[in-house]
């Protein structure tokens, strides 16, 4: 692991608070409006997880994690973000079928509808799944808000530098193998055909 990073992905806040927490081990993506080179790029396979209050709505995710969206918008700091958790991803999927989306329900906090939405718009059909394992920072770093983070894109680099020393992972060895496991027998080829 890097000693220290600068790199940053934009993700709604709820979805960093359930990989913060946990609850889910996939970043499913389309990209943003403006993203470089006119779609989503795995840019980094290791970046901090900068939370997002953009888009965000009570229909885009599960009814379990509504009440948890409105808790952390009301705690979010104004004009500023916090940096908490730290993400290597291993591996990257390109999802083109919707079944295999329709598979991995329940292992994040996504409604349906929207990933169907977010699947099939623009002109290339899928989605990016990222099996991401997650690490807490001992502490909370705040950086305040610049217009350079701003806009709808995935990827910013964050104004100064985070050390990765004492960043303790939010599961344990076991538990990230075991979903690790699963999520990518859902994602194999084989897992569709035999279904």
């Amino acid at each position: 692991m890097e000693t220290s990073s600068n790199i940053a992905f934009k993700e709604w806040a709820v979805v960093v608070d359930a990989l913060g927490r946990g609850e889910q081990t996939l970043i499913l993506r389309k990209g943003g409006i403006r993203e470089e080179r006119g779609q989503f790029q795995v840019d980094h396979r290791k970046f901090w997880l900068f939370p997002t209050q953009y888009h965000e709505a009570e229909r885009s995710i599960i009814a379990s994690k509504r009440p948890a969206l409105q808790d952390i918008a009301a705690g979010a700091p104004k004009d500023a973000v916090d940096i908490e958790y730290y993400v290597v991803v291993d591996p990257v999927v390109r999802i083109a079928d919707l079944e295999r989306v329709r598979r991995l329900q329940g292992r994040h906090v996504w409604s349906e509808q929207i990933l169907q939405e977010r699947f099939q718009f623009g002109r290339d059909v899928g989605l990016h799944a990222l099996l991401t394992r997650v690490y807490r920072r001992p502490s909370v770093e705040r950086f305040v808000m610049r217009e350079s983070y701003g806009g709808c894109k995935s990827w910013v680099e964050l104004e100064r530098a985070l050390s990765t020393e004492g960043l303790t992972p939010v599961l344990s060895d076991d538990e990230y193998s075991a979903q690790r496991e699963e999520i990518v027998e859902i994602l194999s080829d084989h897992a569709l055909t035999h279904s």
